[in-house]
């Protein structure tokens, strides 16, 4: 497809207010990405899926890139991709070289997020030509395969992961089997209002808007008093100059490597990709004892991981359906809504959407650079807006979203106000919230599969086993994916018990 034909003045008006809300959400300490992405997905149901895209992908590189901003000025990651900006970015701003930091962050993040960009476009299409023939066994074994992300991303509580998967799986089932449809662990009452289960929407916003508001609340509304930062005292060696990242070009590209594969790894997440680059920055550099005093060399590491991390993550959600990380679990989410299932299918089904979200990419990198670059004295002061401004807005949109999804459902709304409390107790309880959303959007396709599998073999089981070398490839990374989630797990545990000690 031309071009401008998938570039519509729309969409990109879309994109523009994506990256600017989520320049805006991701600076504001305590909201994320996801949280932007979970709030403005109604918006998407009366769009076209094209034009919603645009929104999405801008909200979701803007909020990735907006973190860099309290992690700079205030020594709060804004995201946790975010986390080692801290490291330089804030000792840089002690030094009075607030916009200095900012300006390099920035600058790494458009040359990470271009770098996953282009191995998105190659390196998806390929993934999908060969899942292209999967049969449902080998697209049940992927939806496993996607599930033992939850192993991955339980630290510190492996058997806490998988019971909050396996809890998602099960919240997903409740409603009307297909096949024969009979009802199946509806409570009594609310048969006409769970007959097909759960909305998706207003669980995921449920979780993580209304559930981290709680959170906050909790902790407390009023706004903490952060002395006033000199952005710039303006020295002539403070001043930022491109040839600071050009200097550090090996850097740059090791790093958003790093991110992009550490993004293609469902599970690991950003503070992992932000962490590696990190740690491997500091390996090779000829001054690591600088590390942590204001050295831009840490601070270009941090950023063009997290951003290379966005088209690396993309890569699994799009050419094999597993969602990597709760925010692409709330894409999947968006697509559903328009009634597209994604996985090996998704490239060669919707060559429209696909050239669709390769552009959207292009264009927030570059709105988001523009954006940040030349206005970041003015985003630094988003930082200083009060909770109790922002907190009630959000409410609000979300109430509203929730109730039109399904045009005027009360019970949706309820439903919105129970996850929200879920979202709030889940993590004292141990539930782990990323895990029970994973459980909760693959339980039905794998039941579904499973299914479907059983019904081409007569019942016979063996057939998940026997069904050619895919499935046999498929199950050992499976088994790959289990036994490293028990090391790491057994590697924390050690890790945290020696640093008690």
């Amino acid at each position: 497809m031309p071009f401008l034909e998938v570039l519509t003045p729309l969409s990109i008006a879309l994109c523009f207010l994506g990256v600017f809300v989520g320049i805006v959400m991701g600076a504001i300490p305590g909201m994320t990405a996801t949280m932007a992405i979970a709030i403005f997905l109604p918006l998407t149901y009366a769009l076209d899926m094209i034009d919603s895209i645009g929104l999405l992908i801008g909200l979701y590189v803007g909020g990735i890139s907006g973190g860099l901003v309290p992690a700079i000025l205030l020594n709060i990651p804004g995201t946790p991709s975010s986390l080692c900006t801290t490291f330089d970015g804030y000792p840089m701003t002690q030094k009075g070289e607030g916009e200095k930091a900012l300006k390099i962050g920035i600058t790494a993040s458009i040359v990470g997020g271009f770098f996953s960009l282009t191995v998105l476009y190659f390196f998806a299409p390929f993934l999908s030509s060969v899942a292209i023939d999967f049969s449902s066994v080998e697209k049940f074994l992927i939806i496993v395969f996607a599930l033992t992300v939850i192993a991955s991303i339980s630290k510190g509580s492996l058997l806490g992961g998988i019971f909050s998967g396996v809890l998602g799986m099960l919240v997903s089932l409740i409603g009307t089997f297909m096949d024969n449809n009979q009802t199946r662990m509806i409570p009594p009452g609310f048969e006409d209002e769970l007959v097909y289960g759960f909305s998706l929407l207003p669980v995921l916003i449920g979780l993580f808007a209304i559930g981290q508001l709680l959170q906050e609340a909790e902790e407390g509304m009023k706004a903490a008093a952060h002395q006033k930062i000199d952005l710039q005292q303006g020295k002539e060696k403070n001043k930022f100059r491109f040839a600071i990242i050009l200097k550090q070009k090996v850097n740059v590209v090791r790093s958003a490597l790093l991110g992009t594969f550490i993004g293609m790894l469902p599970g690991v997440g950003g503070s992992a990709a932000s962490i590696t680059a990190y740690s491997q920055a500091k390996n090779f550099s000829k001054k690591p004892e600088k590390f942590g005093t204001g050295e831009p060399e840490g601070l270009v590491a941090s950023e063009s991981a997290n951003n290379g991390l966005i088209g690396g993550a993309l890569i699994p959600l799009l050419s094999l359906g597993i969602p990597g990380d709760s925010t692409t679990a709330i894409l999947i989410g968006a697509f559903l809504l328009q009634g597209i299932e994604v996985g090996p299918l998704f490239i060669t089904s919707n060559p429209d959407l696909w050239s669709g979200i390769v552009i959207a990419l292009v264009v927030a990198n570059i709105v988001m650079f523009i954006l940040m670059f030349f206005s970041i004295r003015y985003f630094a002061k988003i930082v200083f807006i009060p909770k109790y401004i922002i907190f009630p807005i959000i409410v609000v949109a979300c109430v509203v979203g929730s109730y039109a999804i399904n045009n005027g459902i009360m019970f949706d709304v309820w439903t919105l106000l129970l996850f929200g409390v879920f979202g709030y107790i889940f993590p004292k309880i141990g539930v782990q919230i990323p895990s029970f959303l994973i459980g909760f959007i693959l339980g039905m396709q794998a039941e579904k599969y499973f299914i479907d599998s059983l019904k081409g073999s007569g019942g016979d089981l063996a057939i998940f086993f026997t069904n050619g070398p895919v499935a046999i490839g498929l199950w050992v990374l499976i088994l790959g994916s289990v036994i490293y989630a028990i090391i790491d797990n057994f590697k924390s545990k050690n890790s945290n018990q020696q640093n008690a000690m």
